[in-house]
């Protein structure tokens, strides 16, 4: 299925990917959707992602790109520098997504609809709501985890928001988008956080205007995470950053 116009980019940011990074999947979908393009940040990685990655990018120069880092930055400032060199390319829409596609391809389409639909939408976000009619695949423990940080997040930014951490987001460019990526986050573990954060700053008044969850039909947990059980103590302490230098 051919999304058509208008433009999108997709940031994937990758750190030692080498073994997940499914090369078919991401030549056919940008084969079948002509007006979209890819942005692949190798953040530094020790193993073969840079390789890898070449390999799909040489698949269609004009459409599928690569930006390597030399040093590991960090998931949020790899996507962060992705964002500012799709950025210039001057395009519609610009998405992050997880290169291990837990998130399928295919939904950013979904989330397409829904912007262009509502042009006043900045954000739209993936959710994973176990739903009857979709196919979420999470371990209890990790949903757990999921539903009672996510309690707290939504506390903090007080915001009715249900899933702020899928790897899977789409924001229209604008003067706004710009900003909130102009600078590098404070953040390392929730930075999504401090993305709404950013947005509701700047629009105080109504951030949910602005920002709208996509129930995924699709989610899948891919082995090999990078998120251990420290983290989370890690994104505590982040998040009460996040309130006092934004909230």
């Amino acid at each position: 299925m051919d999304i058509g116009p208008p433009n999108i980019i997709m940031v994937v940011p990758c750190y030692n990917e080498a073994n997940r990074l499914r090369q078919e999947i991401f030549v056919d979908f940008i084969k079948h959707n002509r007006h979209m393009k890819m942005f692949f940040v190798n953040d530094g990685s020790n193993d073969r992602t840079l390789e890898v990655l070449r390999n799909i990018c040489n698949e269609d120069s004009e459409r599928l790109y690569l930006l390597d880092l030399p040093e590991n930055v960090g998931k949020a400032e790899a996507v962060r520098l992705g964002f500012m060199q799709a950025f210039a390319m001057d395009p519609t829409f610009v998405a992050m997504w997880d290169a291990d596609l837990s998130t399928p391809l295919g939904e950013v389409i979904q989330f397409t609809e829904v912007m262009i639909n509502n042009p006043k939408f900045l954000l739209v976000m993936g959710s994973r709501v176990k739903l009857l009619g979709r196919n979420i695949k999470r371990s209890s423990l990790r949903h757990i985890i999921g539903r009672l940080s996510a309690t707290l997040i939504s506390f903090t930014l007080r915001l009715d928001v249900y899933d702020t951490q899928c790897g899977a987001k789409l924001f229209r460019v604008s003067a706004l988008t710009k900003e909130i990526f102009s600078r590098p986050f404070q953040s390392t573990w929730i930075f999504d956080v401090e993305l709404i954060a950013r947005i509701i700053k700047a629009n105080p008044q109504n951030p949910n205007k602005l920002i709208y969850e996509f129930p995924l039909h699709e989610w899948t947990e891919v082995a090999g995470s990078k998120i251990r059980s420290g983290h989370y103590l890690k994104s505590l302490f982040e998040l009460i950053r996040i309130k006092k230098n934004y909230l």
